[in-house]
């Protein structure tokens, strides 16, 4: 190979590669192991990764990441090589399965939303965020986006991130101290005339369900777009659809995504027909072709890679497809009922476990909530739990200094009553 190459050692092939980032030491693998030695001992250290629903641990943490059921239809169905291929494949001639299964998706989060309109999925929900906050710029003409303190502090500063660059000042309103919920007040005094979004989420990071209604009409009532986020999708199966919302961005993780160190995963932007244009990434669509039967097609891709680039309306330049599959299997599996049935075991088994504690709000909850703990640490709760082989919680003053020595807690139907006794014995 070398000397058809017209190279005269292996190093050569490299030598383009900056010398600090090239590897100058053998691989620390002892000599003479075969190849399945090395595959054993490497399974071997993957074992010792305590993984949610493998290995016997239990997981009782959420804050964005969820330990639902992937349903074995998925994996066989993705793994199609139809589906399963490096290449993105739009060129609708030859790609009709790929183009049904993103128009399934796009309509499935359609009735999710109570939206008009979906696109093909995003990279996820962090990036989703900022993307409907420069719709919201686009469509207003405004340039102020206004923040809950309760949205995802992950996605706020990926938000951060877009906006601190672009000049477009970034505000933030605060939470009711005992409700947990937005404050009202603090929103109404806060929003401006140049405000083109406000952004809530719910459940909100604390898992508590807000009053979509009631920030719909004081963003309205200023000429602001109303932006509503989710992290928990399971919870769009029981929740009322956040209909009053102009547009919707989201994270479908809960849809049979494996948390997989925290991606792949798949987001999506959801919005009003009157927003369809300020639409970022790409939409299929329905049509005719040449015999008149119904087939599918790239029916707006608003990226640079298609238009001029001072019109695009975003730099991404993909979509989800094969994550974004994995979620309209999940759903085509469960379908309405299911979906249901699945956010009422959510629903049951937070409340269950959330009876045994102390929750730090009053606010109406979904399948997470804020436990105080008063006799341990969350540090103490946790080292215990972990010797049980449970996951714990997220101790919530790392991102909310204020909020001392509580825990985030999340039960979804994997959670099992034992555990979750177990869980509540922690803390006791």
């Amino acid at each position: 190979m070398l000397d058809t190459i017209g190279l005269n050692k292996i190093e050569d092939l490299v030598a383009h590669l900056p010398a600090s980032v090239r590897f100058r030491k053998p691989l620390a693998i002892q000599p003479g192991r075969s190849e399945y030695d090395i595959l054993d001992y490497f399974k071997a250290r993957g074992n010792e990764n305590a993984a949610a629903g493998g290995n016997g641990y239990a997981c009782f943490l959420g804050a964005g990441v969820y330990n639902h059921y992937r349903p074995v239809l998925v994996d066989t169905v993705v793994s199609r090589s139809e589906f399963l291929t490096s290449y993105t494949p739009y060129q609708a001639e030859i790609s009709q399965g790929t183009l049904t299964a993103i128009f399934e998706f796009q309509s499935m989060i359609c009735q999710l939303t109570g939206m008009d309109v979906a696109n093909a999925s995003m990279y996820d929900a962090s990036t989703a965020v900022p993307e409907a906050a420069m719709m919201a710029i686009r469509a207003t003409g405004r340039s102020h986006i206004l923040t809950a303190r309760s949205v995802h502090p992950e996605y706020r500063e990926v938000l951060r991130t877009y906006t601190q660059h672009q000049g477009i000042p970034l505000g933030e309103f605060g939470y009711d101290a005992e409700s947990g919920l937005l404050d009202v007040e603090d929103l109404s005094r806060r929003i401006t005339k140049d405000t083109a979004a406000v952004i809530l989420q719910t459940p909100n990071f604390f898992g508590l369900v807000e009053n979509v209604k009631q920030a719909a009409a004081i963003a309205h009532d200023n000429g602001a777009l109303l932006v509503v986020v989710f992290s928990e999708a399971v919870s769009l199966g029981l929740l009322e659809p956040p209909r009053n919302a102009d547009i919707v961005a989201g994270e479908l993780q809960s849809f049979a995504l494996p948390p997989s160190y925290g991606g792949p995963f798949a987001g999506v932007i959801a919005c009003k027909e009157k927003l369809m244009r300020q639409i970022p990434g790409r939409l299929a669509g329905e049509t005719k072709d040449a015999n008149g039967n119904r087939a599918f097609c790239l029916t707006l891709a608003t990226r640079e890679q298609h238009i001029r680039r001072e019109k695009a309306t975003s730099n991404i330049c993909t979509n989800q497809a094969l994550i974004a599959l994995m979620a309209t299997v999940f759903l085509a599996i469960y379908g309405k009922e299911g979906l249901r049935e699945l956010a009422v075991q959510n629903l049951s088994k937070a409340h269950y476990l959330a009876g045994k504690l102390k929750p730090r709000f009053s606010g109406p909850f979904f399948n997470e909530f804020v436990a105080q703990a008063d006799a341990k640490t969350v540090a103490e709760i946790n080292a215990a739990l972990e010797a049980k082989k449970i996951i714990g919680g997220l101790a919530l003053e790392k991102f909310y200094p204020e909020i001392t020595n509580t825990m985030l807690l999340c039960c979804t139907e994997m959670s099992k009553k034992t555990q979750m006794d177990q869980v509540a014995e922690a803390f006791a």
